[in-house]
């Protein structure tokens, strides 16, 4: 039996040695160091878990999702602040508690609402957008023209002020999947820089794609301002094209300005330093029609 070895049991945890803190100078005030806060406490704040469905029937929407975060006011007439901005499919955010407005963008489809967020809560708000696809493919004479001659606008069915139809998308390409509330909307599309256009009424449904053909008639024409039939194009010649009715269809400035029209009947004035000279022509769809103005 070893005697001495141990210290007696007693049931109790030895006491920690104290070590001699530093030598404080006189009139020394020693501050307490403040607690830190624990990483996985409890905030005062709400968790919240954003989800964006295409209908009510819960297809989910996984990417292309833009998610803003306002503060509330009271005042309608003030402009809310943007707290925050997030791209993913379905965040997870943060909030203290109160009121926010958020607003769940997918493409040109979106919804705003209010959502309530309650202290140290965790919810998940689901935002139905009742969104579709609108695909727009665009021929002329039958064929898909060249790229970048051809552009549409989408207006919807609300009016503004003026009783003119809201433009939701300006400038869209053809073969392009717009994202839009489901709804009725106006397909505006334009082939050239004249009056080649056309109109046409769709409807796009929630979680659907909703596919439209767009066909152009149009005529390709080329003016020249000549001195003898054949000649050579003059310079410096400005030209204004017109319907039979006196619309002016399109003005431009070249030797040989081309430009596509809509079949029809027009006349053309090309006015250079020696005077202003017109002549009427006729253009058939598909027509490629060069058409001279004798200087007499």
């Amino acid at each position: 039996q070893l005697r001495g070895a141990f210290p007696p049991d007693t049931g109790r945890d030895a006491p920690t040695p104290q070590t001699p803190g530093p030598v404080l100078p006189a009139n020394t005030t020693v501050v307490p160091r403040a607690p830190t806060a624990d990483a996985g406490a409890p905030t005062s704040g709400g968790q919240v878990n954003l989800v964006a469905l295409l209908t009510v029937d819960g297809q989910r929407i996984d990417q292309g999702l833009v998610w803003r975060i306002f503060a509330s006011t009271r005042d309608p007439r003030a402009e809310s602040k943007l707290l925050m901005t997030r791209r993913e499919a379905s965040p997870t955010i943060n909030l203290e508690p109160g009121d926010y407005i958020v607003n769940a963008a997918f493409g040109r489809a979106d919804i705003t609402r209010k959502i309530v967020v309650a202290a140290g809560g965790a919810t998940s708000e689901k935002f139905v957008l009742n969104a579709g696809g609108l695909k727009v493919k665009v021929l002329v004479d039958g064929v898909e023209p060249p790229a970048n001659t051809v552009a549409y606008d989408i207006l919807s069915s609300e009016r503004d002020q003026l009783d003119n139809r809201v433009r939701v998308l300006g400038g869209a390409k053809p073969n392009v999947i717009n994202r839009l509330n489901a709804g009725i909307y106006r397909i505006m599309s334009r082939y050239g820089d004249a009056n080649a256009k056309v109109e046409a009424d769709v409807t796009v449904e929630a979680g659907k794609l909703t596919e439209a053909t767009v066909s152009h008639s149009a005529a390709r024409v080329t003016f020249k301002l000549v001195n003898r039939v054949g000649g050579e194009a003059l310079p410096d010649t400005q030209w204004t094209v017109q319907t039979a009715e006196g619309q002016v269809v399109m003005q431009s400035v070249g030797a040989l300005a081309t430009h596509i029209l809509a079949p029809g009947s027009y006349a053309v004035t090309a006015k250079s330093s020696t005077g202003a000279y017109k002549r009427t022509f006729t253009v058939a769809n598909g027509e490629v029609a060069q058409v001279e103005v004798l200087m007499q």
